[in-house]
C-alpha cells in the first residue's frame, strides 16, 4: 500500500502487510508489517512501531522496530529509536537516543567462531548528538 504524495493523514494508523508513506503524516503508527518512509515524506509523530521501518524522508518522533531501523542517505531523523538492528548511512542528520534491544541472534553457534558469536550476544546503549 502507499499513501501518496498528495496524501495527508493526520491520527492513528494501524496495519498488517507493507505501508510506503510519500506523503504527510502526523499521529501515531503501530504496525505488524514493514514501514518505508519515501524521500518525499514529512511525518510528524508521537511514535512509530512497525516490524521494520526504513527512512529516506524526515521523520520528527520515536521509531520502534521488532527487526531493524534504516536511514538512508539524506534522511532527517529528530527522535530516538530502539530495535535489534541499526543502519546508518551516510549524509543523514539524526538527533536522538539509539537503544539495541536485548535479542538472542538468529546465530547457528556450530557454523561461526566463538568469538562471533559472542559479539553477536552484546548489547550496546549509544546515545548520538
Amino acid at each position: 500500500t502507499v499513501f501518496g504524495r498528495e496524501s495527508e493523514f493526520d491520527g492513528h494508523l494501524e496495519f498488517t502487510d507493507n505501508l510506503v508513506i510519500t506523503g504527510k503524516f502526523s499521529g501515531t503508527i503501530n504496525a505488524t508489517g514493514a514501514l518505508e518512509i519515501d524521500s518525499t515524506a514529512v511525518c510528524d509523530v508521537d511514535s512509530i512501531s512497525a516490524e521494520s521501518i526504513v527512512v529516506a524522508g524526515q521523520i520528527k518522533g520515536n521509531l520502534e522496530a521488532k527487526d531493524h531501523i534504516e536511514l538512508c542517505s539524506g534522511a532527517k531523523v529528530h527522535g530516538d529509536m530502539k530495535a535489534s538492528r541499526i543502519r546508518i548511512a551516510d549524509n543523514v542528520e539524526f538527533e536522538g537516543q539509539v537503544n539495541m534491544v536485548d535479542e538472542l541472534p538468529d546465530t547457528d553457534i556450530f557454523a561461526v567462531s566463538s568469538e562471533e558469536y559472542k559479539n553477536s550476544l552484546i548489547i550496546k546503549t549509544d546515545e548520538v548528538r
